[in-house]
């Protein structure tokens, strides 16, 4: 579904491409800016930035597992210089309701921690990429946005960088998750995941996401429901080809969306 709308909406909305660091994104006017930020070296040798989309008043743009009505962002890091590995830190989503539809993302501002591994140590980094995403208000926008900035490697702690890392969900052990079980069992399509996570609420009426964690994967949107200190989530995995497929419990992710905080859960034991 996601493949199509992004198909279709590429149709009818020129992709956009800013070429220079910070620059508005061409096609989509003055909806989406990108800018890289510097965060220094850390002890451990690694170099920290982020990424800052500063999108215009009521505009959003999606997480990495954006919903049924989400275009999820897509990144090629492959012009970069002097990198090895690479990790991103997300902050915690909003989940949003619209015409029915339910997607997850940020609204108005979306700062991305990156840590930066240097295939060769000491000598300088440079992060020139590209980022496909979708930014959406009452229509939806996808574009091409291009950034190129060498690090600086004697940056002082960036208090931007510093907030959205702790923006991060808890970990399983931080928010008290004693067990995570899974049932698998087929389906028509694909197969059935029911998850049942023993944890204290995460406040309000809580909304759980399944990754499969295969990137040929796809699961549904999940069914989130509580039962005393139990909560149980249930979705569909299929793939495009409809072929039979294995999914590795210990691949699986869940992220628990609540009002209080959000849980970022890997892998689950079979029940």
């Amino acid at each position: 579904m996601i493949k199509s709308l992004l198909s279709v909406l590429a149709l009818a909305v020129p992709a956009a491409v800013s070429e220079a660091n910070s620059a508005f994104a061409g096609g989509m006017g003055d909806l989406v800016r990108v800018e890289v930020l510097d965060g220094g070296q850390t002890s451990r040798g690694t170099h920290l930035a982020a990424l800052r989309l500063t999108l215009s008043d009521g505009w959003k743009t999606y997480w990495r597992a954006p919903g049924d009505a989400g275009i999820p962002p897509r990144f090629d890091w492959s012009r970069s210089r002097n990198v090895g590995e690479l990790s991103i830190t997300w902050p915690a989503p909003h989940v949003f309701e619209q015409n029915g539809l339910r997607s997850i993302g940020y609204q108005n501002e979306l700062v991305l921690p990156v840590e930066i591994t240097p295939s060769r140590a000491g000598d300088p980094v440079r992060l020139r990429g590209s980022v496909e995403l979708g930014v959406c208000n009452e229509v939806c926008v996808p574009g091409t946005l291009r950034f190129d900035h060498d690090l600086d490697a004697k940056a002082g702690r960036n208090p931007t960088i510093v907030a959205a890392m702790a923006q991060r969900p808890y970990s399983a052990r931080e928010a008290g998750v004693r067990a995570t079980t899974c049932a698998l069992s087929p389906t028509a399509d694909g197969m059935r995941i029911e998850a049942h996570i023993r944890m204290p609420s995460a406040g309000g009426e809580e909304f759980a996401v399944i990754e499969p964690g295969n990137p040929g994967l796809w699961a549904s949107e999940t069914e989130t429901r509580r039962k005393g200190d139990t909560l149980i989530a249930t979705a569909e995995v299929a793939n495009d080809s409809g072929t039979a497929f294995a999914l590795d419990r210990s691949a699986i992710r869940i992220t628990v969306l609540g009002k209080k905080h959000s849980v970022d859960i890997r892998g689950c034991t079979p029940s």
